[in-house]
């Protein structure tokens, strides 16, 4: 069980928002103080828009912040720390980041239209907070060794899941309860 104290967990989706089954949103059917950011109605790619969606977010939420993003909500959130204050953030968990500068898997976004719609290039600055970076040994959207790379140039500790494929239900993945461990590392550490 989280000690979430005075504390709310922020979840950040990636690029296909809430998904049914998916470990975030069953982390939401345990958590009992948490806000998560709405889904976009338009233009899913829209990085300034999901920027604007997750400052809205914390502007709504009194006291202090653990983020907890997936896939490209890492993404997102990073370039949302570039640009917004940060002080309400204890720490993130930002589970599987992409590797968005090279091709991804058919059905996904392509270089291009990620680049058109703000994502490129990825933030390399450390964060500002403590933040705990996992990767996957078999990742179709992200590289061990690039996704490793970026988690050091944010400063992150690197947590090495082994074979967790894309840590989604495509990969078999549902409830996942190393969430709540690293989630009450973080705020262990506050």
């Amino acid at each position: 069980m989280i000690n979430q104290k005075d504390t709310t967990i922020l979840i950040i989706p990636g690029l296909r928002d809430h998904v049914p089954g998916h470990w975030q949103t069953l982390l939401e059917e345990r958590l009992s103080t948490f806000r998560s950011v709405p889904p976009l109605e338009t233009n899913k790619l829209n990085l300034a828009a999901r920027i604007a969606a997750i400052q809205q977010t914390i502007d709504d939420i009194d006291g202090h912040v653990i983020v907890v993003a997936h896939s490209g909500g890492t993404i997102m959130f990073t370039h949302w720390a570039q640009r917004y204050s940060t002080e309400k953030i204890l720490g993130a968990l930002l589970a599987v980041p992409p590797d968005f500068e090279k091709p991804l898997p058919t059905g996904y976004p392509a270089i291009d239209e990620l680049n058109e719609n703000g994502w490129l290039p990825v933030p390399r600055t450390s964060l500002p907070f403590r933040s705990i970076v996992t990767v996957s040994e078999n990742d179709p959207l992200g590289d061990i060794v690039a996704v490793t790379a970026l988690a050091k140039a944010w400063n992150s500790e690197v947590v090495n899941l082994g074979e967790v494929g894309h840590l989604n239900p495509a990969s078999g993945y549902g409830d996942w309860p190393e969430a709540d461990v690293l989630i009450q590392r973080l705020i262990d550490a506050c």
